[in-house]
């Protein structure tokens, strides 16, 4: 897939009137349910939220879906649980801590890093920059 299909169509992506909790919830819920309407569909939605700087870094999708499939974010897919920490907030940059439980009972928590995007197709709207094992 390239660029130019971004986003995936007919998957949730970022709108101006969800704040970061927000963005981060829509991924959540479709990386729980990751193959609901079709396989990979949840790391679709996570790619739809990825800010251009992210995709530049993780992207085209099929390599992103490789590394949200990889073991470091595996947990993700799929999780049984999450337990969220506040969202930390300063203007236009937001962090949150999960805490998910894998499918395997396994805990990992990531920080998830967002900022309201400046130009492009979804300005004004949170993306995640980042997400890191920590």
């Amino acid at each position: 897939m390239s660029e130019r299909e971004y986003p995936v169509a007919d998957l949730p992506t970022p709108s101006e009137t969800d704040g970061p909790n927000e963005a981060i919830t829509r991924q959540l819920t479709a990386l729980q349910a990751n193959d609901d309407p079709y396989e990979n569909a949840g790391i679709m939605t996570a790619y739809n939220f990825a800010s251009p700087a992210n995709r530049r870094s993780t992207g085209p999708l099929d390599r992103f879906v490789a590394m949200v499939q990889s073991p470091q974010y595996r947990p993700l897919v799929d999780f049984e649980e999450a337990v969220r920490g506040p969202v930390e907030r300063d203007e236009n940059y937001a962090e949150q801590r999960v805490t998910v439980t894998g499918p395997d009972g396994r805990t990992a928590t990531y920080e998830f890093g967002l900022s309201v995007q400046s130009v492009g197709e979804f300005r004004g709207c949170w993306q995640t920059d980042r997400v890191l094992l920590v």
